[in-house]
């Protein structure tokens, strides 16, 4: 399973554009071969601050998500709502351990 995190920092003007764009990716997104989560996540104490949690089966599921229209829609439309350019952090899984759960 590989889980991706991306941080957004979004300009405060841009916040329910972000929102509209980036629920229309995750709803394509969670279709997708291999996906096994896909949450928005705003942050509470500072509504322009959002963590996208992106977890897929395997590498080659995670890579082929930034190929989908989408995903390239999204990034495109997305660009200029950040305050500061996105960035991702991998993650390794330890628990749950049970890959036959995935």
């Amino acid at each position: 399973m590989i889980v991706t995190c991306v941080y957004v920092h979004v300009k405060p003007d841009e916040v329910k554009n972000f929102i509209e764009a980036t629920s229309e990716n995750h709803h394509e997104s969670v279709k997708e071969p291999g996906n096994l989560r896909f949450d928005l996540i705003q942050q509470a104490d500072d509504p322009s601050k959002f963590m996208i949690y992106e977890a897929y089966e395997s590498e080659v599921y995670a890579a082929n998500h930034k190929s989908t229209v989408h995903y390239l829609k999204w990034r495109d439309c997305v660009k200029d709502y950040m305050a500061e350019p996105r960035y991702g952090v991998r993650y390794n899984i330890i628990e749950p351990n049970d890959s036959s759960r995935w």
